[in-house]
C-alpha cells in the first residue's frame, strides 16, 4: 500500500468521524436546546442567549477546523494521486 493512499484513507475517515460529531452535536442541541442552554448558563455564569450564541460559534469554528485540517489536505492528496 502506498503511503499516500494510507494518508488519504486516514484523512477520509477523519472527515467522516468529524462530520458525524458535528451532526450529533447539532441534533442533540436541536432536541434539547433550552435545557442545555440553561445548564451551560448556570455552569459558566452567562445568560441563556450567550450560551446559545457560543454553541453556534463553536460549531462554526469546528467546521472551519475540519475544512482546513481534513478536507483541504484530502482534496490535495486526491489531486496528487
Amino acid at each position: 500500500m502506498n503511503s499516500l493512499d494510507m494518508i488519504s484513507t486516514f484523512l477520509g475517515w477523519c472527515m467522516v468521524l468529524n462530520f458525524a460529531v458535528i451532526l450529533l452535536a447539532v441534533l442533540i442541541w436541536s432536541l434539547f436546546h433550552e435545557g442545555m442552554a440553561n445548564l451551560h448558563a448556570k455552569i459558566f455564569g452567562i445568560t441563556r442567549e450567550e450560551a446559545k450564541v457560543t454553541f453556534f460559534r463553536i460549531v462554526q469554528q469546528y467546521r472551519l477546523a475540519i475544512a482546513f485540517l481534513n478536507v483541504v489536505p484530502y482534496i490535495a492528496l486526491q489531486i496528487m494521486m
